[in-house]
């Protein structure tokens, strides 16, 4: 597609990273010699959408979902995939493990540490 490479994905924006999947969406539909009206008659959405997904614009995840079952690029969720370990736990084992696992982080503030002097 281009020549940069990202290594870092974190470090790059939301808008950098929307706009290489659009990217992708649209070499790979072009490597297919399919055209967006093609593509988007083929996922059930209109042209529109479609090019917005390739310029980086807000789509829902069900519209990209539709687009890369349309250009047969699903493979590339196999990244979403759970560990095999984490997939084959029994329930009750499951629920002893979410039950150590964090819920909600807080801040950490130097000003929480009880004050023993307090006239309350």
């Amino acid at each position: 597609m281009n020549d940069i490479s990202y290594n870092n994905w974190s470090s790059m924006s939301d808008i950098a990273l929307s706009e290489l999947i659009g990217n992708f969406v649209k070499h790979n539909r072009l490597q297919q010699n399919k055209t967006q009206k093609e593509t988007s008659k083929a996922a059930g959405i209109s042209r529109s959408t479609l090019s917005l997904l390739e310029r980086g614009e807000t789509i829902t995840t069900t519209t990209l979902i539709q687009v890369l079952r349309t250009l047969d690029l699903l493979h590339i969720m196999e990244v979403f995939k759970l560990p095999d370990a984490l997939q084959e736990i029994s329930p009750l084992a499951y629920a002893k493990l979410q039950k150590n696992k964090r819920q909600r982080a807080r801040h950490k503030n130097s000003n929480d540490t009880k004050n023993t002097d307090s006239s309350w």
